[in-house]
């Protein structure tokens, strides 16, 4: 895990602080205010800019000594300083310029260049800010210290430097109702530290901390032809900062995924198209890229002896719905790997005979539990095999999708006829699988009206009702055609799939909370817009989460997807032009084909129609001894948040070999699981071992 940490405005006088510093961290800057930078940080992954009254802005790499005369303890209170932390496409003339945009306060001119990454402002000796992405990929989290804040770009070193216990409220939050505010709000799952949200910036002002949003205004849509050119030009350069960027020489230079379906596909090809730069110890042979699929990644290598051919004919990409693309891409290898189930790491004998209280609590701790953690090996394996740089297309159908719920905002907007497509499109698919009465009149009829009561609903009823189905208990129920499922999809809130397994103390005080939220305020956003914007917020930080349980040391995943650049392009993208069938595999062609890609094949972006859920359930079953071991004595049950019981015969029901479990009971178990399997690693590590200088501190993972 890499992170950036500091804090401003102490006021206390305990000398001890002095001593308290981020184990193994690298000072970016003293003084009052300091800033480390901890974890396997690349030389050009860390650059600083200062601006000084009566000069030029400097710029240099954040792991260079640098002038020694350029100390903190020097700056005015009109100095700026700037750090960037991550991959970002932008020259030291691009930094320089932002710095000095900064001074008057445009802030979100640091937040347009390419790449992903985190940043921090510091203004003289007593104001500091964080900007966070738009996306959620590149967080911050602050909470109160000696009299100040302490701040950091992950939430677990804040916790070990306060000694805060985990928040059982919050996963409960996170259990029940992982897509709503109301609930979560600005917490984390330890209590006292505090996320900023994605789009906001975290100023901090003589100690006290406050955050605002930095987003730019309301954008209006463009007409298909310009918003396809724009996505085209940020996905390019996204792409592009990253094959161009120096890597270590002890691993292959650059990996790509051709798993799962066309957006990763997509970023393959544009990366092959790419030149790649002479890397360390590079030969006379130039660096080819290799293509990993199966359950497949890949890697772009160097070989000495008996290279790979210069084109591949055919490549085949298959996820678990056995999408397949043939394309013909110079410099693309094709490597397929053995695909392993999830919960594989469950399912291997353990070291020693399994007794009483026995528990898998080994694997890296992540900042936050997520799904990642129970499909852990599976990624772990395929990124082991990959490059020093490895590019996934993660986030592009969070990115690119027209979420259901924008059907509503069309309503609402007044456009109706935007509507026939899609709605004729699901009423086909249901015709097909469920007989012409359901998808010539019951689909359309129960779409439409679906779409019309959400555009036309309270906002406090939402709230209201979720409550009532929480307090109730409510088990989602499975939808037979995909009519029905979009239906169920079309409101403000849905519980998560695993509430129903929760006890009742928890969901009573969600309840409660839910119904105080709906005196306040109804938000001004379209339903749409806001279901989209919070599920690409999911999304961003199930991906973070899985670059913290499997990126290996010195590796590094990228999103392109995820990009301020890439999502404020796909924000020009029309709502009737997300929502057409096949809508993001044709962007993605489209955008191929402004990058010179014209030759796809016809059948681009369609699957053969295979169960996505077959790995996870044989996943199941083959690591059910385990998983019944693990809710004997589980630790959500202890701390009063699952209704063990339950919870034991839902996972009885979905290992049984003569049923098979519904993709809501799969991904309630993943929830779950997952979120055992982290408090159990937070159990098993001593508190405070990120710091040095700090008294022991005394806490349980999890107050009971």
């Amino acid at each position: 895990m890499r992170w950036l940490t500091g804090w401003s405005g102490l006021t206390a006088a305990d000398p001890t602080l002095a001593a308290v510093r981020p184990i193994a961290g690298t000072l970016l800057w003293g003084g009052p205010n300091p800033l480390w930078a901890v974890g396997d940080w690349r030389p050009d992954e860390l650059r600083l800019a200062v601006l000084r009254p009566g000069g030029p802005a400097t710029v240099r790499g954040g792991l260079d000594p640098g002038d020694p005369t350029d100390q903190a303890d020097r700056d005015t209170p009109a100095t700026l300083r700037l750090a960037v932390a991550g991959r970002c496409g932008a020259t030291d003339r691009e930094l320089a310029d932002g710095l000095a945009a900064a001074r008057g306060g445009a802030l979100r001119h640091l937040t347009h260049w390419p790449g992903s990454y985190a940043v921090v402002l510091r203004a003289g000796t007593r104001s500091t800010v964080l900007l966070t992405d738009l996306a959620g990929a590149q967080p911050a989290f602050h909470t109160p210290f000696a009299g100040g804040t302490a701040y950091a770009t992950a939430a677990l070193p804040l916790a070990d430097l306060v000694g805060a216990p985990v928040d059982a409220a919050h996963l409960a939050a996170r259990l029940a109702t992982p897509d709503t505010p109301e609930t979560l709000g600005d917490h984390t799952p330890y209590r006292g530290v505090r996320r900023v949200p994605p789009g906001h910036a975290l100023g901090i002002r003589g100690g006290r901390a406050d955050s605002t949003s930095y987003l730019d205004d309301p954008v209006e849509e463009r007409a298909e032809a310009p918003a396809v050119r724009e996505l085209t030009r940020a996905l390019l350069e996204a792409v592009r900062c990253r094959v161009r960027a120096t890597a270590p020489a002890d691993r292959p230079r650059l990996g790509v995924d051709l798993s799962y379906g066309t957006a990763s596909a997509t970023v393959a090809l544009l990366a092959a198209a790419v030149p790649l730069p002479a890397g360390p110890g590079a030969g006379a042979e130039p660096d080819r890229p290799a293509a990993r699929t199966g359950a497949v990644k890949g890697s772009w290598a160097r070989r000495a002896d008996q290279p790979e051919p210069e084109t591949l004919p055919a490549v085949t990409l298959g996820d678990a719905a056995g999408l397949a693309l043939a394309v013909h891409a110079p410099r693309l290898r094709h490597l397929v790997l053995e695909p392993v189930a999830p919960y594989a790491q469950l399912a291997e004998p353990p070291p020693a005979p399994r007794g009483a209280g026995w528990y898998p609590h080994s694997g890296p701790l992540t900042d936050e539990p997520g799904p990642a953690l129970i499909d852990a090996a599976r990624y772990i394996a395929a990124h082991r095999a990959g490059g020093a740089d490895h590019l996934t297309g993660h986030g592009a159908r969070q990115v690119l999708d027209g979420h259901p719920a924008r059907l509503a905002d069309l309503v609402r907007a007044g456009r109706p006829l935007d509507l026939l497509a899609p709605i004729a499109a699901l009423a086909g698919a249901d015709r097909a699988t469920a007989g012409a009465l359901t998808g010539t009149l019951h689909t359309p009829v129960t779409v439409l009206r679906a779409a019309r009561r959400l555009a036309r609903g309270r906002y406090a009823d939402a709230l209201d009702d979720l409550a009532l189905r929480l307090t109730l208990r409510h088990t989602p129920a499975e939808r037979a055609t995909m009519g029905r499922a979009l239906a169920a999809d079309l409101a403000w809130h849905r519980p998560g799939p695993a509430a129903h397994l929760l006890a009742d103390e928890p969901l009573a005080a969600l309840a409660q909370h839910l119904r105080t939220a709906a005196r306040r305020p109804a938000p001004t956003e379209a339903p749409g817009a806001r279901r989209a914007r919070l599920a690409l917020h999911r999304h961003a930080a199930h991906y973070r989460t899985l670059v913290h349980a499997t990126e290996q040391h010195g590796q590094r995943l990228h999103a392109p997807f995820l990009d301020n650049q890439v999502v404020r392009a796909a924000r020009l993208l029309p709502d009737d032009l997300r929502l057409q069938p096949g809508a993001r595999h044709a962007l993605l062609a489209a955008v191929l084909a402004g990058a010179g890609r014209t030759d796809l094949p016809a059948d681009w972006g369609r699957g053969t129609g295979a169960d996505p859920h077959d790995s996870a359930r044989r996943g199941l079953r083959a690591a059910a001894p385990a998983l019944t071991d693990l809710l004997d004595r589980p630790l959500l049950g202890e701390a009063g948040l699952l209704d063990v019981p339950a919870a034991r015969k839902t996972l009885a029901a979905a290992t049984d070999p003569a049923q098979s479990a519904p993709p809501g009971t799969l991904a309630a178990l993943a929830d779950l699981i997952a979120t055992e399997l982290w408090l159990r690693r937070l159990a098993a590590r001593r508190p405070g071992s990120s710091w040095a200088g700090l008294p022991a501190p005394h806490r349980t993972a999890l107050p009971t």
